[in-house]
């Protein structure tokens, strides 16, 4: 395997970090000038495209052309807007790029106003006239799953004049988001706050979570906790009427599309059931013994009298563990090995033909993710540190780029994007696997213990914790549908209650986190969006199990039907996706999964700790 040599570059300048670190975009177009005369093709097949308006109804050959049309749109504006994104998030600075970004979205958003009439006329069409000519020509084949889901969900769109005026309305839709974003990021002060030591530190975002991960006495996490939650304690009021604004713009498109409900409304997207949703939360809550059994175990380790939230996210155990990048990725290349050659094989090639992007420099994007560019291939942003839950994190990217490239290997393109009911999967799937290869070669008990810790504190925060998320946006959803007012203390009331129902007696103090809702970027920009969080982390533990337990024949039957999975797309609705992989959530059967999963890793924790002491 093709890496670059040598540990993590001495320098946040993005210019001295090797190119062998940095991802390539030259990839998608080799310079700005060949950007832009993509950008002028991009406007002139948009015109191609509105004049198909009037001619859908005249036969199926229209119906192909257009769509075909459509095609040849989205895969050039995969490449037209993902080539400024990208550089954007190597350095936010950059205003040349931001204007270029913004360029491309104001074409999108006048497209998207100029082909409003497209939907209501295809339904325009007797829908048994359109499946007569589906029928009769193999070409629309690869576009017969999305027209059917026009017509699944016809009763939804508008008339031409309606659409219009909800695409018109569409550019304040964002305003709540954008709001809560100029409050809690550009404009907010985070107060400094002094810890035991003398030392001062600005209770940030960044300074607040390092912190509960890294200050081992008690009462400077709380000095950092109270100081970071400074800001929302002193503005409830202004946050839950920027909340209140989603709500209602929520409930405002549900009606306007005729959905009994603001979550109905979300999820027929997708086509997935209320009760999918609902079971979730209903399961989670029914499954929280493994979760409290942790924190009272937390609790005893720790020797904490009192024990609160901000406790919970402490190292049990003080271990120096440095994983530098070129020492993670064959490790990483390694632990898909159940997956076969020809898998492990494009794994290798992501880390050597530089699709990752993997050092933190000057002004680049925090976090991480993986970013499809359909006809081209997926690109990874890190910000890697050598730290074991960046090691992960390359696992978990590394996951979505493999259920992207089998997608789009096997998918046309109009099938290839799929849902984020599915897409976790993936990712939280090599997690699960390059967890077992660590713990399988790790003989340190120290290391061992601290392994356990972030498999157990993963399912704690990615299904415990995304459930109780899912909770709060719903019982907040339906306060409104039920024309109730909605005030800081309305959902402080909410929020309190769903934290007591899931942990019960295990945390104290639980007032102290009463604003905690106002801390969620997902609950103001992407509503009803995080319980698919805990779906996928229980789709994963069981699709894990059946591939790591039984005889060989249950264990290869497993795999195949995983990779399945991976190369469907998005060539029907997620929940019937996941049912042929062997998940099926019409059940309580992959939360129950996992369930007895994050019990039997505290179980382990537990003998780990207990060896470590004797």
């Amino acid at each position: 395997m093709t890496e670059p040599s040598g540990l993590k570059p001495d320098t946040r300048d993005r210019a001295l970090i090797p190119d062998g670190f940095k991802w390539n975009l030259d990839d998608i177009f080799a310079d700005w000038g060949a950007w832009e005369a993509a950008l002028g093709d991009l406007e002139k097949l948009m015109k191609r495209y509105q004049a198909f308006e009037g001619t859908l109804a005249d036969g199926p050959d229209r119906i192909l052309a257009a769509s075909e049309l459509s095609d040849e749109l989205g895969q050039l504006l995969y490449k037209v807007y993902q080539y400024p994104s990208l550089m954007r998030t190597e350095d936010t600075r950059n205003n040349d790029v931001q204007a270029r970004l913004e360029r491309v979205k104001i074409v999108l958003a006048k497209f998207r106003q100029a082909t409003a009439w497209y939907q209501p006329e295809l339904l325009r069409i007797p829908e048994a006239t359109m499946r007569e000519w589906l029928d009769a020509t193999p070409a629309l084949a690869p576009y017969r799953f999305g027209i059917e889901e026009s017509y699944r969900q016809q009763r939804h769109v508008l008339d031409e004049k309606g659409e219009r005026l909800l695409a018109y309305a569409s550019s304040f839709n964002s305003t709540p988001s954008t709001t809560y974003s100029m409050m809690a990021d550009a404009d907010v002060e985070f107060p400094t706050v002094t810890l035991s030591s003398g030392e001062e530190i600005v209770a940030s975002h960044a300074n607040f979570m390092q912190g509960l991960f890294s200050q081992r006495k008690q009462e400077d996490r709380e000095t950092l906790f109270k100081g970071h939650f400074s800001v929302y304690d002193a503005f409830p009021n202004v946050y839950a009427s920027i909340y209140n604004g989603v709500l209602q713009r929520n409930w405002y498109l549900a009606q306007a599309r005729s959905y009994p409900s603001c979550l109905e409304a979300d999820l027929d997207e997708d086509n997935i059931p209320r009760s999918v949703y609902e079971g979730l939360i209903a399961t989670a809550k029914n499954g929280s013994d493994p979760l409290r059994r942790y924190h009272r175990l937390r609790r005893r380790v720790l020797g904490l009298d009192r024990y609160r939230y901000f406790d919970a996210y402490l190292p049990l155990v003080e271990v120096e563990w440095t994983l530098p990048y070129p020492q993670v990725q064959p490790l990483v290349v390694e632990s898909t090995a159940v997956f076969g050659d020809e898998y492990r094989a494009t794994v290798d090639r992501a880390f050597s033909d530089r699709w990752i992007d993997v050092y933190e420099s000057e002004g680049k994007r925090s976090g991480a993710f993986s970013a499809g560019v359909y006809g081209v291939h997926p690109f990874m942003l890190l910000n890697y540190a050598d730290t074991m839950n960046d090691a992960f994190t390359v696992a978990h990217e590394m996951g979505h780029t493999m259920h992207t490239v089998l997608s789009n290997e096997s998918q046309p393109f109009a099938t290839s994007s799929y849902s984020i009911f599915v897409a976790e999967v993936a990712s939280m799937t090599n997690e699960d696997f390059f967890l077992d290869l660590l713990l399988e070669r790790e003989t340190d008990p120290l290391r061992r213990v601290a392994l356990l810790q972030h498999a157990i504190d993963d399912i704690a925060a990615g299904f415990y914790r995304q459930a109780m998320f899912a909770d709060f946006e719903l019982q907040a959803h339906r306060e409104v549908e039920d024309g109730k007012p909605i005030t800081a203390e309305v959902l402080q009331r909410l929020y309190l209650g769903i934290l007591g129902e899931f942990f019960g007696s295990t945390l104290d103090d639980q007032e102290w986190y009463r604003n905690t809702w106002a801390r969620i970027p997902h609950f103001y920009g992407s509503p009803f969006y995080v319980f698919q969080y805990a779906t996928s982390k229980a789709a994963a533990s069981l699709v894990h199990q059946r591939m790591t337990e039984g005889d060989e024949s249950v264990r290869r039957a497993a795999v195949a039907n995983y990779l399945e999975l991976l190369r469907s797309g998005g060539s029907d609705h997620p929940i019937a996706l996941m049912q042929q992989a062997g998940v099926d959530f019409n059940t309580s059967e992959p939360v129950d999964a996992l369930v007895a999963t994050m019990e039997r890793l505290v179980g382990e924790l537990e003998q780990e700790l207990d060896a470590l002491n004797s």
